[in-house]
């Protein structure tokens, strides 16, 4: 067993996890332990251990943690500048004068908690006599990142038009109230139905949803947004079954920070180049769309034995081809083949959502 101990939580499960991979060591189990005060406790089962190992692990870990690498100068020039290229891709909605959308809280009409979350809280409410949802950040928790997420998810939501997105209707960014109100989902998350109804989707509804779900990534990737929170809990049905993609800018930025912890539960949707921080594209929303297929074709949830932490391990640790979720038996072969594809260790060979849209249309006629 390897034990490490840290006061930044944020820090060492990546470098150890690196550290161990260099070594040739294979990780059996990892768990993950963290204070309210940031004190992080983190443990390591590995096998092929060697006596003559310790000595070398603690020269590396000393180099890793007093030198570490930094980032190539063009990556870090890319971070820098993403607000400015996304500006200058940004789409049209008619009209950017926050006039159009900002409004008054006091004009909204809040019914019942629909969700809470670490740092917001989700309400069904009423705006101009509509149903609505209502995205509010908490006040207690509020800081300037926060701030900035919110803004950056307003300034995407605002400018997107598309059936399968979910609709923006206005929103209020005057502190100390900051809320989203999008268009109200009667049929939930994909997710809930999945793993709190205990539901299941035939194939033809599968197939529907799968559909309406590369349909707007495809709007996404051709107007040069990266979702990069890819799941199910981020994809709503309206009564019609109709799936809309939900939930933009907050999980973008949270990993582009490099903090990202086992509690949020992303791992499990998270492509390998993510979870080992490299460089990435929009082929990484391609590989969560892999996992979301299983996951709709089976109704269990992704590594269901494994902890989120354990599971990003395997994925990028377990051989080459890195974990994946068990294919099912009897799932139809050419949605196998399809999920497959979009699940490649290697992001270039993961299909379009263009050329995921047409084989999904052929599947449907084969069925």
């Amino acid at each position: 067993e390897i034990w490490a101990s840290s006061f930044d939580y944020s820090m060492p499960i990546f470098q150890l996890t690196c550290l161990i991979s260099e070594m040739g060591l294979n990780i059996q189990e990892a768990h993950a332990f963290c204070t309210i005060d940031g004190y992080s406790l983190d443990v390591f089962v590995v096998d092929s251990w060697e006596t003559d190992m310790l000595l070398r692990f603690s020269i590396l870990l000393f180099l890793k943690c007093c030198f570490p690498k930094q980032p190539p100068s063009s990556l870090v020039e890319t971070q820098q500048n993403c607000g400015t290229l996304r500006e200058k891709n940004r789409l049209s909605t008619g009209c950017d004068s926050s006039d159009v959308w900002e409004i008054d809280a006091n004009m909204l009409n809040f019914e019942y908690k629909i969700a809470s979350g670490s740092n917001g809280d989700l309400y069904k409410g009423v705006f101009q006599c509509q149903d609505v949802a209502i995205k509010v950040l908490k006040v207690e928790s509020l800081n300037e990142d926060m701030k900035k997420e919110f803004a950056q998810e307003v300034n995407i939501l605002r400018k997107v038009r598309h059936k399968n997105i979910v609709r923006f209707i206005c929103a209020c960014t005057r502190p100390p109230l900051l809320c989203i109100v999008t268009e109200f989902m009667r049929g939930g998350s994909v997710y809930d139905f999945l793993h709190k109804q205990k539901g299941v989707f035939n194939l033809s509804t599968l197939l529907k949803i799968a559909a309406d779900v590369s349909k707007g990534m495809t709007y996404l990737h051709q107007n040069n947004i990266i979702h990069r929170d890819l799941k199910a809990a981020n994809l709503l049905m309206d009564e019609n079954e109709t799936v809309k993609i939900a939930d933009f800018g907050i999980a973008r930025v949270q990993i582009q920070s490099g903090i990202m912890t086992a509690e949020t539960g992303t791992y499990r949707w998270m492509a390998p180049e993510i979870i080992e921080h490299k460089p990435y594209n929009h082929k990484a929303d391609v590989f969560s769309f892999g996992i979301l297929l299983w996951e709709l074709l089976t109704g269990k949830l992704p590594y269901s034995k494994l902890t989120p932490l354990q599971a990003a391990v395997g994925v990028v640790q377990q051989a080459s081809a890195g974990l994946r979720p068990k294919i099912p038996k009897h799932g139809n072969p050419m949605l196998v083949e399809l999920l497959q594809r979009c699940w490649q260790q290697e992001p270039s060979l993961r299909p379009e959502f263009t050329e995921i849209m047409v084989a999904l249309q052929c599947i449907s006629k084969k069925v």
